[in-house]
């Protein structure tokens, strides 16, 4: 008796020993192995139709996507260097864009032009090996891996004759998102949150989770020889997706009179209304995006006018409202040029409003470099089921037709500012103006 009694305690002792520690957050840099990981090619065979979603999705281009590539090797890997605190953070920025280079410790990973592993961005494997997080909130990586033969997912009862499965109620939670949909910076800032935007949100109170929307179920098969059943499709579809983007924010506009004398005021009210989006639009990489409204005004005779949104007053809000300032003067540094004197803020039409929340270099600039924000400006984004109203107020030019006036209000998206786009020579396609919505009205000029 006494002998076996030993043997257990020296097999659990071994146990213990030969465990693998659940590491998360920076410590998972190194830990791994690229051969502990498959290829997603080895999931085609079965999960034909995942697979190619994933393919069309993001989660496949996190790494090798034209933008990323530009923002991490021209700015961040420079900056990192020439600021050695910086380091931690952009060698982070891996953790979620390449996790797999990250926990192999291949860092920085060369570029996607190598064609190595790093390609693989957000794998099957990657998702499908995490078994838990750790800490308060889900931030920066902060997700245990465990590769091996089990794989995990939030369906149960599932049989694979390539690998085991178990199922995780983690699967069905935000925190799983959360893990890399939310980042804070070296100078403790929220960079990224679009867990915490929906925790505090009103999908939150009604269950309706990241995964519902982002991942909507429909009747098929998620193996080619498993049986029929509702499945999560793999889609990921989010802010660069037009589909997803248009009709996010809907909008309608009146005139305060219908009839309005030739050397009046016209004043017209537009609401905006957040039917869509269980967080704030825009969310994610807020620093580089921008949503804008812009107004237009047709007379009887066909001359167009320009409307530019009245001012609220708010602190801030000068950020709010489209000017010809410039910005991102911080870009010179990995840049290599001195007294980089910026480039222009917003690239919009002058006097149009804005809805962002600007991020703060140390010398208080406007920055996209997330990295490198040390304070963020006012929040004028727009909350689920939030709705916005603007007034335009217009004195009449002297020269308008007598007759109809035909109002037009479009906002627009685009996921890079375009002055800075064009200085790193981003490709066109990522700051593209994107239509959100539009909405027209209309009033009679009389003599």
């Amino acid at each position: 008796m006494r002998v076996k009694l030993l043997s257990i305690i020296f097999f659990l002792i071994l146990a213990a020993a030969t465990a693998q520690p659940q590491l998360s957050g920076d410590a998972l840099k190194g830990s791994k192995r690229y051969d502990q990981y498959e290829k997603p090619q080895a999931c085609k065979s079965c999960h034909v139709h995942i697979y190619q979603q994933w393919r069309q999705a993001m989660m496949s281009q996190s790494y090798t996507h034209h933008w990323d590539e530009i923002e991490y090797f021209d700015l961040a890997v420079p900056h990192a260097e020439k600021v050695p605190e910086l380091k931690d953070a952009v060698d982070g920025c891996n953790g979620c864009h390449t996790p797999l280079a990250f926990m192999a410790g291949d860092v920085p990973p060369p570029r996607p032009s190598a064609n190595s592993r790093a390609n693989e961005g957000v794998s099957c494997e990657v998702c499908h090996t995490i078994s838990g997080w750790e800490g308060d909130v889900p931030v920066n990586f902060s997700y245990i891996s465990s590769p091996g033969r089990l794989k995990y997912g939030a369906k149960p009862g599932l049989k694979s004759p390539h690998h085991d499965t178990e199922a995780l109620s983690l699967y069905e939670q935000t925190e799983y998102c959360g893990n890399c949909h939310n980042e804070k910076n070296p100078y403790g800032i929220w960079v990224k949150s679009t867990q915490i935007e929906w925790k505090e949100g009103p999908y939150a109170a009604e269950g309706v989770t990241c995964q519902r929307c982002h991942m909507p179920k429909a009747l098929g098969k998620n193996a080619t020889m498993a049986k029929e059943d509702m499945v999560a499709q793999h889609l990921f579809h989010g802010a660069h997706d037009a589909g997803k983007i248009a009709g996010t924010i809907e909008l309608r506009m009146h005139p305060e009179e219908r009839e309005v004398a030739y050397d009046g005021m016209a004043v017209l009210q537009l609401q905006l209304f957040n039917a869509k989006t269980g967080h704030k639009f825009p969310s994610g990489s807020v620093e580089d995006r921008i949503v804008w409204l812009h107004v237009t005004a047709t007379d009887a005779a066909g001359k167009e006018y320009h409307l530019p949104v009245d001012r609220k007053g708010f602190p801030g809000e000068a950020y709010t409202i489209a000017s010809d300032v410039l910005g991102y003067q911080d870009m010179g540094l990995p840049k290599n040029i001195p007294d980089f004197a910026g480039v222009a803020r917003d690239g919009v039409p002058l006097g149009n409003r804005i809805y962002r929340m600007p991020y703060f270099d140390p010398q208080g600039n406007i920055t996209i470099m997330q990295w490198n924000t040390k304070s963020l400006g006012v929040d004028y984004r727009i909350g689920p089921r939030e709705t916005k109203i603007e007034t335009f107020t217009w004195q009449l030019p002297d020269d308008i037709a007598i007759g109809e006036v035909t109002v037009t209000a479009q906002l627009n998206y685009q996921k890079l500012v375009k002055p800075v786009a064009d200085f790193l020579g981003v490709p066109a396609d990522e700051s593209e103006v994107i239509p959100v919505n539009s909405t027209t009205t209309s009033f009679e000029v009389y003599e």
